[in-house]
């Protein structure tokens, strides 16, 4: 193939959810877009992480919760059909073919380039494509950059010899290995140990830290953790692996050195020790930054090294919340946003910054799919002191509530909201228990629009479901200012 030169508006570097949605607004402004990705349309979320990983995870959830159900436990005594469940996943990730997702991009009139971009000077991407080709891209307005984020994988020696599961082949495993070994202790380490001890692995997962999910509240990661032990998991914290290696082959079991020099063996490793950002080669040293890092941008996206304003960041390459529905969120902010300054409109910053401020940095909601579910928004009790912000704390027990007894027999859970005494607004929530993850957009509606206790008050939770949390929390906060 020849080389072929266009021009665009703007031209998106990555399709994933971010990718696609800041393609889609640009192009719903006005302008002309097309977007550029090397592998499959949907990213890493729709192919490698979100989908599949809750398409395993849905079925270990339900199995647990039909377990405390009088009258259902009989039926669900014995283990999970795993062709049906790797065929359900197959299924959510629409078997690793792009195919909707380019018919949708078609729909809202934005062009694809598959194939390798980088960055060649200001505003302009150079693609090899994948028969070989060039195609250099020239944008009149904007390069978003929306290439998110990739494992970082620990200095350990020998891990480049042995095949280390990442996120990928966790969720995309066509059989269950007898041992499963998971260095890590936040989402995707709990997540993965729970979907793999229930397929039938043994799954040993090894923590530096002394606890589970670090960044929440603590007692979220102690309540994953002890039904992580109740479900067989081998736990272990203040571990660190210093060797690993495959004596026997590339088939062979993997030996893993502990610091205390115990061994371990397991038939296969997971690394879930965090991420990086994907912009080691995407040409940022072509316009004097350094590749690799993170990209820090301002509160409408721009990257904040770029002087005249052309390169936006979205999504989690730019490290402010690494999530997809965050990412998705700040790609409807920044589209609309490099619309307006296309059509030379006077931006309202009250309408776009400060909005891309508040969701980025006071109500990021999250889910942790495990059994028990967590949910958390805005701050925790250890950001608060940290920062030095004065929080009233109520805590609540979701097993006094008449839903959780519908909900489940024994069930246990804890509900936690932080709020401000001196303007009674909610300024964060946690929630830890099965089926609390429909609760949270209740709560990230109150802490982004600084709902106060007194306004809550008047939003009255239906009888008998779990949401009678919320006037429980406002009772308990009622009664302690007696």
């Amino acid at each position: 193939m020849s080389d072929i030169s266009r021009t665009y508006d703007v031209v998106v570097l990555g399709a994933g959810p971010v990718g696609e949605n800041l393609a889609e607004r640009t192009s719903a402004a006005g302008l002309t877009s097309v977007i550029v990705e090397n592998e499959l349309l949907g990213g890493e979320c729709s192919f490698w992480a979100c989908e599949p990983s809750k398409a395993l995870l849905r079925p270990v959830v339900a199995r647990a919760d039909a377990r405390r159900i009088p009258g259902l436990r009989r039926a669900v005594e014995g283990p999970l059909d795993i062709p049906a469940v790797f065929a359900y996943r197959d299924k959510m990730s629409a078997n690793w073919q792009d195919e909707n997702q380019v018919d949708w991009l078609n729909s809202v009139a934005v062009d694809l380039v598959r194939g390798h971009g980088r960055l060649d000077g200001p505003r302009q991407v150079v693609v090899k494509t994948h028969d070989g080709g060039t195609v250099r891209l020239t944008a009149r307005v904007a390069v978003g950059v929306c290439t998110g984020t990739v494992t970082a994988f620990p200095d350990l020696t020998g891990l480049d010899s042995v095949r280390p599961w990442t996120n990928r082949e966790a969720t995309s495993a066509r059989s269950v290995p007898d041992r499963l070994a998971v260095l890590g202790g936040g989402v995707v380490a709990v997540e993965m140990a729970t979907v793999w001890q229930a397929l039938g692995s043994q799954v040993t997962l090894l923590v530096r830290g002394n606890g589970l999910l670090h960044r929440m509240e603590p007692f979220a990661g102690e309540m994953v953790a002890a039904s992580l032990q109740e479900a067989g998991v081998d736990l272990r914290y203040g571990v660190t692996v210093t060797e690993v290696v495959r004596q026997g082959g590339s088939d062979s079991p993997v030996q893993i050195t502990l610091s205390s020099g115990d061994l371990l063996t397991a038939d296969e490793i997971l690394i879930a020790t965090g991420r990086s950002p994907h912009t080691g080669d995407i040409g940022l040293e072509t316009i004097g930054l350094t590749p690799g890092g993170w990209l820090e941008v301002d509160d409408t996206y721009r990257v904040s090294a770029i002087e005249d304003g052309w390169l936006y960041s979205v999504g989690d390459v730019n490290h402010r919340a690494l999530m997809t529905h965050q990412g998705k969120y700040q790609a409807r902010i920044a589209g609309a946003i490099i619309g307006a300054r296309a059509q030379g409109e006077e931006l309202d910053t009250g309408k776009w910054g400060a909005h891309a401020s508040t969701a980025d940095h006071k109500a990021v909601p999250q889910v942790v799919f495990t059994d028990p579910d967590v949910a958390s928004v805005g701050l925790t009790t250890m950001e608060a002191e940290r920062t030095g912000r004065q929080v009233d704390v109520v805590d609540f027990d979701l097993a006094h509530l008449a839903g959780t007894a519908q909900y489940a027999e024994g069930y246990r859970g804890k509900a936690r909201a932080l709020i401000d005494p001196d303007h009674g607004t909610v300024l964060g929530v946690t929630f830890v228990g099965p089926g609390v993850q429909e609760l949270l957009y209740s709560a990230t509606v109150a802490v982004t629009t600084e709902a106060t206790v007194e306004q809550l008050w008047h939003a009255v939770p239906a009888f008998p479901t779990i949401s009678e949390v919320w006037l429980r929390l406002l009772e308990a906060y009622r009664d302690r200012a007696k």
